[in-house]
């Protein structure tokens, strides 16, 4: 966490508050527009702001806003520089969950606006950051093992853990590894942060105290999409870290989609049809590059440059397939109960369709081929809850022990 978290907080917080303010400000105004203008009530909304005395204070609040904006950021970054540097690297209370959060939902803005709220990405053990070079600082005893945690949209690292446990670092441990968790902006495009780790990675391996051997990767959620992607820019770049590469787990991974973002999309597109309520469509517009990525599960750049990701479109990814000489597995979860097959097979974790987290296709060439046994179907379970079950991680301790 960078110096003065407190004051960046704050900083970062009075952007998004200014820029909230001017986006309701456009909003009302177009909804006013629209009023002046009484259009019917399906077809195209009406463009361009309104005029006279009515523009004029619609004017004045946007520049009194930024006005404002602008003075209360330079203040607090006066203030900053006088202020000591936190020395908890975790922040305050509560500002893990909140912040990941918000960086899931508004991410890429917030990494365009160069707002002090955007999460870098970092390579953490035991809830510290290691800086480039630090290894043997932070990891007591390292191993030539690495089992590398990559958590979902919307989470941080420290949300694996339950209670006081890291059930990944119990993981690891209990294997001879060393556990590592991946924190990213989780609002970021999947195949921009894969490229990010892929990078990580490489730069890993001179940073590493000792040759590293072997590399694991767990993916949860989102997570899995990343690491998929990192290692198919590893491979078209050819950077070596990939050949220490050995498995792949991934949880709830929507590989070919969530149906969530899928509705999302449907209320952007039917709250647009009418002028009336077209102002409030660009609230759909406020999700993130990395929530309309798993409409479909995208993992590559060709799979969204050049397009509008808001728009209705068919499935048009390229495919990916499981990269060949790793062992990969995959964790689905379902909230049904043992003895109801069928809801078993529709509900899926709440979020992700069993389907998808199985890499199943209806299209061969997008089928993902885990091979037979490398699949589990946790019952009961919630999206979230594949996180805290005991009968997850020993299912992954078998499987990885297997491949020792």
């Amino acid at each position: 966490m960078a110096p003065n978290s407190r004051n960046a907080d704050l900083r970062g917080a009075s952007r998004l508050a200014v820029a909230a303010t001017l986006g309701v400000t456009d909003l009302v105004e177009a909804m006013h527009r629209t009023i002046q203008r009484v259009p019917l009530p399906i077809g195209t909304p009406v463009e361009g702001r309104t005029r006279g005395i009515t523009g004029f204070v619609y004017k004045t609040v946007r520049g009194v806003t930024r006005m404002v904006g602008g003075g209360i950021d330079t203040a607090l970054a006066v203030l900053g520089e006088a202020l000591p540097e936190d020395e908890d690297e975790a922040g305050w209370a509560g500002r893990e969950p909140l912040v990941a959060a918000l960086n899931g939902v508004l991410g890429d803005y917030l990494e365009r606006t160069a707002n002090p709220l955007a999460i870098p990405m970092s390579l953490r053990h035991e809830g510290r950051t290691l800086q480039q070079g630090e290894g043997a600082a932070v990891v007591a005893a390292p191993s030539g093992w690495l089992i590398l945690a990559i958590h979902g949209l919307c989470m941080s690292d420290l949300q694996w853990r339950r209670g006081a446990v890291d059930p990944i670092g119990v993981l690891a441990r209990g294997l001879g590894a060393t556990p590592l968790h991946l924190r990213y902006n989780t609002g970021l495009h999947v195949s921009t942060n894969g490229r990010a780790l892929s990078e990580r990675l490489q730069a890993l391996l001179a940073d590493w105290p000792v040759p590293i051997t072997r590399i694991t990767l767990i993916g949860h959620s989102m997570g899995g999409l990343v690491a998929r992607s990192a290692y198919h820019d590893a491979q078209a770049r050819g950077l070596d870290w990939i050949d220490r590469v050995r498995d792949m787990v991934f949880l709830g991974t929507p590989h070919h989609g969530a149906p969530l973002e899928r509705g999302g999309r449907w209320v952007h597109e039917v709250l647009g049809v009418s002028p009336y309520s077209a102002a409030f469509a660009r609230l759909g517009s406020l999700r993130s590059a990395g929530i309309t990525d798993l409409r479909h599960g995208s993992l590559l750049d060709e799979d969204w440059q050049g397009r509008d990701r808001f728009a209705h479109a068919a499935d048009t990814r390229v495919p990916v397939p499981l990269p060949e000489g790793v062992a990969c597995y995959a964790i689905a979860a379902t909230t049904g109960r043992r003895e109801d097959p069928l809801a078993r097979r529709l509900l899926g974790d709440g979020l992700v369709p069993l389907d998808s987290a199985l890499g199943r296709h209806p299209q061969a060439r997008r089928g993902l081929a885990f091979p037979p046994g490398h699949t589990w179907i946790a019952l009961r379970t919630g999206h979230v809850g594949l996180l805290g079950r005991a009968s997850v991680y020993r299912r992954v301790a078998g499987w990885l022990s297997a491949g020792s």
